[in-house]
């Protein structure tokens, strides 16, 4: 068994199999893809697309005239590794969510078990307080006869 440190041992079994036990190429994908669906992305793309285009058009540089051929050529070639990283974390998405789903049906079977016990504790406990009413009842009867056969019995 490898020691871990207390912070790792708290954390969830699903965490500890999907990013600490992840293989470095798992790890790049989940970055990669966390940085392409981030807005700091979306932002600084906007701004290149932007300054390629009217850098070519004002001509400050005239390295891709219209229609931008460069620039089409990039967009695929970032689409072409793009797609297959996205595709990379959807499926380690699918599978954390397999094993949190399956974690959660473990954790919720050991409660059904516990449950169940409870109820069946409950359950007896019930049947003696029921047996022991219906003692206390007949003891109560039998109490009561007697005091009515000693008050009959005796001076009125």
């Amino acid at each position: 068994m490898r020691s871990t440190p207390a912070l790792v041992r708290s954390r969830h079994p699903v965490n500890l199999a999907m990013y600490d036990d992840a293989d470095r190429g798992a790890r790049i994908a989940d970055r990669v893809t966390r940085f392409l669906g981030s807005w700091t992305f979306l932002v600084i793309q906007t701004a290149i697309v932007i300054g390629w285009i009217a850098g070519n058009v004002i001509l400050l540089f005239h390295f891709d005239p219209f229609p931008f051929i460069l620039l089409n050529l990039a967009f695929s070639t970032q689409a072409a590794y793009a797609a297959p990283l996205i595709l990379l974390a959807g499926n380690r998405a699918a599978q954390r969510d397999r094993l949190t789903l399956e974690h959660a049906a473990e954790k919720a079977d050991v409660e059904e078990k516990q449950n169940e016990r409870l109820l069946h504790g409950n359950t007896e406990i019930l049947k003696r307080v029921e047996r022991l009413e219906e003692t206390i009842l007949e003891l109560e009867k039998s109490i009561k006869a007697a005091v009515e056969r000693l008050d009959g019995g005796g001076p009125s």
